[in-house]
């Protein structure tokens, strides 16, 4: 340490600003804190002292940064005592944010994020008097709620809801949704309570379970709201008389989704927007069952752009699900670009896909580059392109997924975590891939963060796309949902060698389907590493 200070204090303060602020702040902090002066006037520079964040993100959770109560204390007791003047944000997990709200003093704070809060968690945040009565009803303005599924239940986002605004009084901007890309619960249940409401807020990024707490909202309690984003898990018809026609004059930003398919965007969704005259920016993340016409680019300047002057900004991601009763007149997907002719300034993808056997269509329209979390339902005419945000993915169609298919996918969506296939048609190309003297000439389809693979509803080639590595590699623990008695064909009773290195890789199975002939311990050596249901 020693060698490499003399080292350090040999360079230009630019150089060392360069080198440290690719590092972590808080390595920065713990590595040269009391090394010597100029060192401490360096890294008590804002660059590495106004935001500290003290969690780290897992593929599946939020955890704290530092496993060691060594580094742990020496931070509650020496570091952020000497720079709590300069701290305006923290970013918090629920074991530790408390020992460090209380280390000491942050008269500057006026962020913070608190991430995997559970319910013991949210009742000690609204009943510590020394909190609540001075920093966060006077300072915190911008605030993140990140809740843990697997540790709250409705108590914890009741009490939350009912408690927010009048322990942090001066909020202008809030985040309030759960950790879990995957989840389809969401925070607000029926009515929100009264004591829900704000007239300092400006910004919410919410989740709610129903189409009826996003009216509650938007019902006056925030008068000075200008900007709204919010999910739902679906939209269904209120049971409640709704008031869906009073003007929503302040609102300049709006973005809705939904995660399950609705059948009221004509009497619902619209009116909603309709409401909102002044605004500037829309962002529409639906799926929608039409009766006769998929939403194209027509229909959204009818029953949007029209009807909106003051919008600047309209970004869109909507599936359109169609029961066919007449095969005449269908729209191809050149007739579904033809509609967007009109659309100024911004790129839109369309894709078409019929699939008589059933009866349906689909339309998937979207404006590019997108930030959805969700891509559904993928088939053979998937456009590509390059996808960071899209966390899930599903995979359909009637015509056989080949190989080149998967690449196509795992390049366009690079941090993929869940990948859902339906498909019973087998491959066609399997041998393709092989070149004159018999040896394999493919690329591997790298699935570099997939941790949930659903192949339950496929062929058998597709379990064998998936299970040889020479065709696909993942990381270590992967979550594998499959059918028992393709699994046990593929592989070969669970003794075939070319499958075995993914097995090792998988660390939960779950079976579906017939299982009258399970061998518990074959399969447990073949998935050496799994935990099985």
């Amino acid at each position: 340490m020693e060698y490499s200070c003399v080292q350090l204090n040999d360079l230009p303060d630019e150089i060392l600003l360069i080198i440290l602020k690719k590092l972590d702040n808080l390595e920065v902090l713990y590595s040269l804190q009391g090394v010597n002066e100029r060192l401490n006037k360096i890294i008590r520079a804002p660059t590495f002292t106004s935001r500290l964040t003290f969690v780290k993100w897992s593929p599946k959770e939020v955890i704290n940064k530092f496993s060691s109560n060594v580094i742990f204390d020496r931070f509650c007791l020496q570091i952020l005592p000497e720079i709590s003047m300069k701290i305006k944000w923290l970013d918090l997990e629920s074991s530790s944010m408390k020992q460090i709200l209380h280390s000491v003093d942050y008269p500057n704070l006026n962020g913070l994020g608190l991430y995997s809060v559970e319910k013991e968690t949210s009742r000690s945040l609204f009943t510590d008097e020394n909190l609540s009565s001075n920093m966060f009803k006077n300072q915190i303005t911008t605030l993140i709620i990140a809740i843990n599924p697997n540790r709250s239940d409705l108590f914890t986002k009741a009490n939350i809801c009912k408690h927010i605004f009048t322990a942090f009084m001066k909020l202008t901007h809030l985040v309030f949704h759960e950790l879990s890309y995957e989840k389809t619960v969401r925070l607000l249940f029926d009515t929100p309570p009264h004591r829900f409401s704000s007239s300092t807020l400006l910004v919410l990024n919410i989740q709610v379970q129903c189409f009826y707490p996003c009216l509650c909202i938007l019902d006056g309690r925030f008068n000075q709201l200008h900007t709204l984003v919010i999910e739902l898990a679906n939209i269904f018809r209120p049971n409640k008389n709704i008031q869906n026609k009073v003007k929503i004059p302040n609102l300049k930003r709006f973005c809705l989704s939904c995660v399950l398919p609705t059948s009221h965007y004509n009497d619902l969704i619209l009116p909603l927007i309709c409401r909102m005259s002044n605004l500037e920016q829309l962002g529409l993340y639906l799926m929608v069952n039409v009766s006769s016409t998929f939403i194209d680019g027509e229909t959204l300047k009818k029953d949007i752009l029209n009807r909106m002057p003051q919008l600047k900004q309209f970004a869109f991601d909507i599936y359109s699900y169609m029961i066919i009763n007449n095969l005449m007149n269908l729209p191809s997907r050149a007739d579904i670009e033809q509609t967007f002719k009109d659309f100024q300034n911004i790129t839109v993808i369309s894709c078409v896909d019929y699939f008589l056997e059933r009866s349906q269509g689909q339309c998937h329209v979207y404006s590019y580059p997108s930030l959805m979390k969700y891509y559904e339902n993928a088939t053979n005419n998937f456009p590509g392109g390059l996808y960071p945000y899209v966390r899930v993915v599903s995979l359909y169609d009637k015509y056989p997924f080949e190989h080149a298919f998967f690449i196509r996918i795992q390049k366009s969506f690079p941090f993929m975590r869940t990948l859902s296939v339906n498909n019973f048609q087998p491959q066609n190309h399997k041998e393709s891939c092989k070149s004159m003297n018999g040896c394999q000439n493919l690329s591997i389809a790298q699935y570099n963060y997939l941790n949930k693979l659903n192949i339950q509803h496929v062929h058998d080639d597709y379990i064998e796309e998936f299970l040889l590595n020479t065709k696909t590699y993942f990381q270590n623990d992967l979550s594998l949902n499959i059918d028992y008695e393709s699994l046990e064909r593929v592989t070969r009773n669970f003794t075939r060698d070319d499958t075995r290195i993914n097995c090792t890789k998988i660390n939960k199975l779950h079976f579906f389907g017939k299982t009258t002939d399970f061998h518990p311990d074959r399969v447990q050596d073949y998935f050496s590493g799994a935990k099985i249901r």
